[in-house]
């Protein structure tokens, strides 16, 4: 994963609901699988492997939070370990086609995970995380993006 994708998740993560984590973790899971098609096509299979093998520690990650009091909760693992069947058989082939069924799955069960994102008014899990106040500055050919906390008094004059 990039440099940039990593802090944008970093930044996401930090405010992110119960059901937003696992959206999120979805996002990301797809992101890898993009990626690692794209080390394929410029035949760098070591990054290829890295780059599914991260894709396997996010969907582990889904399976280890699942509660197994809810029947949905075993079905979600049935996917989740078709998914995982895939990401190992393109490993194992060194060939991506058959990630194409593992990125259906996860595509459908991310719009249905958004949809239950948006109804979920429960806030964020993690807390005395900085409130960010996100911004962007024009560098020399480039733009910035810089965050401000209000509460850090560490920061700036203080009067």
């Amino acid at each position: 994963m990039q440099k940039e994708d990593v802090q944008a998740y970093t930044v996401r993560i930090t405010q992110a609901s119960k059901s937003e984590l696992v959206v999120i973790l979805y996002e990301m899971i797809l992101t890898e699988i993009k990626e690692a098609r794209d080390a394929y096509d410029k035949q760098d299979l070591a990054l290829y492997d890295k780059e599914l093998k991260q894709a396997q520690k996010f969907l582990v990650e889904l399976m280890a939070t699942l509660d197994y009091r809810y029947e949905i909760s075993r079905d979600l693992l049935s996917l989740y370990l078709y998914v995982n069947k895939r990401i190992i058989t393109a490993t194992i082939q060194k060939k991506p086609d058959s990630l194409n069924s593992a990125e259906s799955v996860l595509n459908k069960l991310l719009i249905g995970f958004k949809g239950v994102s948006k109804e979920d008014t429960s806030g964020p899990v993690m807390s005395n995380t900085q409130q960010l106040y996100a911004g962007l500055t024009y560098g020399k050919g480039t733009l910035n993006e810089t965050y401000i906390d209000p509460n850090d008094r560490s920061r700036g004059f203080i009067v």
